[in-house]
């Protein structure tokens, strides 16, 4: 678990540097208190994931998937956001969408279903479990959406508080931010054997939906259509 904790530390100092250099650019709008929050909140939830780096027992040995972790990271997300400086409906977590999103929002949605149904055609994703198909159809959006486009996206938008309107949204440093580091936790890494290493394939197949998940929560207000197509982008391959 060393090696966990090294890259996840690294990850964290990345979005520090990174945020206090675009921070500063635009100091008025720029809250310090904030990108600290976002930044304890991605060392915590990665915590979560790895049972607090195998400090917690393994309650499911012969699973095949992370269950525990990712329950266990779904459930601090939740608790986070029932906190009253981040709150259920501001955190996304309502199934009430913006009066008119919806249309906009089917092709985002279909554009991010898109995306994963070439990646299914291009990769054999081989046989699939029972365990397997359940899991990516409930765990990886549900655990991650909440995190990412969820309190890490609140948290991020709240320290860097400027906006360019594009898109039907208003576009922050924050949306960029938390793509980047939902990138680096899929794509990046650490071995003590061979250093730090990063794919930049990975690291663009989970940015550029992440975009497109970003927008949907931003257009609709909602996490239901990030989790959805989430989802079934990840179960995807296995259907086909």
């Amino acid at each position: 678990m060393t090696d966990q904790i090294v890259a996840i530390i690294a990850i964290c100092a990345i979005l520090i540097l990174v945020g206090t250099a675009l921070g500063l650019t635009d100091r008025k709008n720029f809250s310090p208190g904030w990108l600290a929050v976002a930044t304890a909140l991605v060392f915590a939830n990665d915590a979560m994931l790895t049972r607090v780096y195998g400090l917690i027992p393994d309650l499911l040995p012969d699973s095949d998937w992370n269950w525990q972790g990712k329950l266990m990271a779904l459930a601090l997300s939740l608790g986070v956001a029932a906190l009253g400086m981040f709150g259920w409906r501001r955190s996304g977590l309502t199934l009430r969408q913006y009066p008119g999103s919806l249309r906009p929002a089917a092709f985002a949605f279909a554009a991010y279903v898109l995306f994963f149904l070439v990646i299914a055609l291009a990769f054999d994703a081989g046989d699939a479990t029972a365990e397997t198909v359940a899991f990516q159809l409930t765990m990886p959006g549900l655990e991650e959406e909440i995190f990412y486009r969820g309190i890490l996206l609140l948290a991020l938008n709240e320290a860097f508080r400027g906006r360019i309107r594009l898109l039907g949204i208003g576009w922050g440093w924050g949306a960029l931010l938390s793509s980047m580091v939902f990138g680096l936790a899929h794509a990046f890494s650490y071995s003590a054997g061979e250093g730090f290493a990063l794919d930049p394939i990975y690291l663009a197949l989970t940015a550029i939906p992440s975009l497109l998940a970003v927008w949907l929560r931003e257009r609709t207000g909602s996490l239901l259509l990030p989790i959805t197509a989430h989802n079934l982008g990840n179960a995807l391959p296995l259907m086909l």
